[in-house]
């Protein structure tokens, strides 16, 4: 997306929401920027949403995947255009994504622990 504002998050919501199994139900963790938390949002009825604290960036886990992806695949560089950029961040991010393990090192945190039934 060109921008990240209020349409950005609705249109990410949506496809969230449509990406799920039916009877499923998502819970999206995310900062408290202002197009996360304005009420002009319409929030699917199969969506959730758990704002983290104000000023917490370590308890958000894809800030070390965006600063993992700036220092690894996107710094030092020079695009000549928008479509160039688009292009390299999804390269990067694909990249990343073909290395699960990796991804799972990078957003991994110590104190948060999965609980087995």
């Amino acid at each position: 997306m060109p921008r990240a504002d209020t349409q950005a998050m609705q249109h990410h919501l949506d496809e969230i929401a449509r990406s799920l199994a039916p009877k499923a139900h998502a819970i999206l963790v995310l900062d408290q920027a202002g197009w996360h938390t304005t009420g002009k949002l319409r929030l699917p009825q199969s969506l959730s949403l758990l704002p983290l604290p104000p000023k917490s960036p370590e308890l958000n886990p894809v800030e070390n995947v965006w600063q993992y992806l700036r220092q690894n695949q996107l710094s030092l560089r020079v695009w000549d255009d928008y479509n160039a950029i688009v292009e390299s961040c999804c390269q990067a991010w694909n990249a990343l994504m073909a290395t699960p393990e990796r991804l799972r090192s990078i957003t991994r945190r110590s104190w948060a622990k999965t609980v087995s039934q």
